[in-house]
């Protein structure tokens, strides 16, 4: 697993803070969720998805990908 130094705002940081005791979680699993559901992950990831999603279906690559995109985003509200 990597390590990572990152620069918060004062209140920021605080409230991340808060957030983690409350929740009984540490700061780093609430912003490795955060980025999780910001859609960060690696590239082939989200190629893998938009293959899946052509290979199923008759959409040619534009279809695939606007279909694509619009699933993630649809999953992530889901999540939130």
């Amino acid at each position: 697993m990597s390590r990572l130094t990152i620069t918060l705002d004062d209140e920021l940081h605080q409230a991340l803070k808060e957030t983690a005791a409350r929740q009984h979680r540490s700061i780093g699993s609430i912003i490795e969720e955060s980025l999780v559901l910001r859609g960060i992950r690696k590239f082939e990831s989200a190629h893998s998805i938009v293959a899946r999603v052509r290979s199923q279906s008759a959409l040619d690559a534009e279809k695939a990908q606007k279909l694509a995109v619009a699933e993630t985003r649809r999953e992530r509200k889901r999540k939130l």
